[in-house]
């Protein structure tokens, strides 16, 4: 089962098993490019969302919400500069 919304793709739902393991469905695998061996980063939010990330794409996740925060930052002075 899969399906989009704006904020990204879900795939459906997996169970965690007796030994904690959790298979990653064949949709999202092939989607991501994940293969047998790739080392995936482990990360929580707020105690409620899991999420996962091929260690190989942190830098450039990190440059693109680098790149967001900075855009957002340079928004928010102009805005400050057009209230004095």
């Amino acid at each position: 089962m899969r399906f989009s919304h704006h904020h990204g793709t879900s795939y459906g739902a997996t169970i965690i098993g007796a030994r904690g393991q959790v298979v990653i469905p064949a949709q999202a695998r092939k989607a991501l490019g994940l293969k047998e061996g790739d080392h995936l980063l482990v990360f929580c939010w707020h105690g409620k969302f899991l999420g996962l990330m091929k260690s190989e794409t942190v830098d450039e996740f990190i440059d693109k919400i680098t790149d967001k925060m900075s855009a957002g930052i340079e928004e928010l002075r102009k805005l400050k500069a057009s209230m004095k």
